[in-house]
């Protein structure tokens, strides 16, 4: 009667160390947080791997390891590829 749940897309926020994902969008008011996303390479489209979630959000694009603060993060949605619960 009832299909499995799953999030399929969410907040880089709530992904948890390991998963993958896409970039959907990029939201935020201040300009200048999306020219520091599109310089660093997150753009829709590109696949990202959460590395690490404490003390900071360290995100895997590519060769590169990024770091970003919590604006960044905030702003950033993604669509999950790799999720970690089977």
């Amino acid at each position: 009667m009832f299909t499995d749940f799953s999030v399929t897309g969410c907040s880089l926020e709530l992904l948890r160390t390991g998963e993958r994902g896409i970039v959907t969008f990029c939201k935020s008011q201040d300009e200048r947080i999306l020219k520091k996303l599109i310089l660093t390479g997150v753009t829709p489209g590109t696949t990202i791997t959460l590395k690490q979630h404490y003390p900071s959000l360290i995100i895997k694009i590519g060769n590169t390891d990024l770091a970003l603060d919590i604006e960044s993060v905030r702003a950033i949605y993604v669509r999950i590829i790799d999720n970690l619960i089977s």
